[in-house]
């Protein structure tokens, strides 16, 4: 038996013996996804038991070094982890911003203390972190951002505000750009800082969407404190920082593209009906279905190609505008379809006839991913000049 089939082996095992029964039934949406931090919302007490038991392995983030509270899993251990936990429908035990974005940029560009102090409780689901990047006037051209940082010797004090903080009313700590210096260009002067949102220079106010609910807020800061041992990388220099945690929020996003575990093509029969060869009835829709089916496939085994080429070293840089453009399309695609499968049920707004309103709801919140994480129209130009190296209009 080779050492990974005897890897396998044992985690089917333990998967088998340690993940409880109500962790292995499909998250609901977004909202049923544990997030961790020091008032977690706990839907269920086991959400914090699976939590647990993966963190103390490090399989909540397996494939980080193990001294800063990750697996220490290679590229194929981590493989066959994900195909065991599929294999029982095992949920994630966590989701964070602080795995999917700033964990990358500190192992990237953070100093060992940084790394240490921050990356165990991020694995162990401690502390929620958000982002603070978006401000009023500074969306796609996030470089013009304004949110001031002074310096007072051993600390900054923050004044500005920030836009569009996802999940800012129920984070922990922020990761921040922050301008430390006007005198150059506006990509020179930013500065990367973390800090602690429980302080009283901090207010997150929840901005409504038209889906009737939003993870957004507009965040004020107001002389709020963010110690210099905390600043990654060099002071006017997180630019770099900034670009580099971007392409894992793009790939992030991507991921709602991801297909459901029940194919559209299935759940429009069961609700429309079959004809006498076992297919949907109607056939344009059908042929709809079948395409939007086959282009999730061929996104999935890309991402899956490419997630191993990143595990091994190679870097996702501009493909990643690739996949966050192409994710999102196929999620409103999916939303689409959604609609006119359900029919009428999936335009009410509330009551168990029309889903409480959940198809209507998630088909407006879709609309939202061609903006956040940086708009199509800007994952477009970068694929062109970047990837494609095509030459400026």
């Amino acid at each position: 038996m080779s050492d990974l089939d005897q890897f396998r082996q044992e985690t089917r095992a333990w998967l088998e013996e340690n993940c409880p029964e109500t962790m292995r039934v499909p998250v609901k949406g977004f909202d049923d996804l544990y997030n961790g931090g020091r008032n977690p919302e706990i839907d269920h007490p086991d959400q914090k038991v699976w939590c647990d038991r993966m963190a103390e392995r490090g399989w909540t983030v397996p494939h980080w070094p193990r001294e800063y509270g990750g697996g220490g899993l290679d590229k194929d251990e981590v493989k066959v982890l994900r195909e065991e936990m599929a294999r029982i429908s095992a949920r994630s035990p966590l989701d964070s911003f602080g795995i999917s974005m700033l964990g990358p940029a500190l192992l990237q560009f953070g100093n060992e203390e940084q790394k240490k102090e921050h990356l165990p409780p991020i694995c162990r689901g401690e502390i929620r972190w958000c982002q603070g990047y978006s401000e009023p006037n500074a969306g796609s051209d996030l470089a013009s951002l304004q949110t001031r940082a002074d310096d007072h010797g051993d600390h900054y004090l923050i004044n500005g505000q920030k836009v569009w903080t996802s999940y800012a009313d129920k984070a922990d700590w922020i990761f921040c750009l922050v301008r430390t210096d006007n005198s150059g260009t506006k990509h020179e002067g930013i500065s990367f800082v973390l800090f602690d949102m429980a302080q009283s220079g901090v207010e997150a106010r929840p901005i409504k969407l038209i889906s009737g609910s939003s993870p957004f807020c507009e965040t004020f800061f107001d002389d709020a404190r963010a110690e210099k041992r905390n600043l990654v990388g060099e002071e006017g220099k997180g630019w770099t920082i900034a670009k580099y945690l971007l392409t894992h929020e793009r790939e992030m996003i991507s991921g709602f593209g991801a297909a459901p575990k029940k194919s559209l093509g299935e759940s429009a029969a069961d609700i429309m009906g079959r004809d006498s060869e076992g297919r949907l009835v109607n056939g344009i829709l059908r042929q709809s279905l079948a395409q939007y089916q086959l282009d999730a496939l061929a996104f999935a085994a890309t991402m899956s190609r490419v997630g191993d080429e990143v595990k091994a070293g190679q870097g996702l840089g501009a493909a990643s505008s690739i996949f966050k453009y192409y994710g999102t399309e196929l999620n409103k695609r999916r939303n689409e379809l959604n609609l006119q499968v359900y029919g009428e049920p999936a335009v009410g707004w509330d009551g168990e006839a029309y889903n409480n309103g959940t198809l209507a709801r998630d088909w407006l919140r879709s609309k939202g991913n061609s903006i956040e994480g940086g708009t199509s129209e800007v994952q477009l130009n970068i694929v062109a000049k970047r990837v494609l190296g095509l030459p400026d209009a």
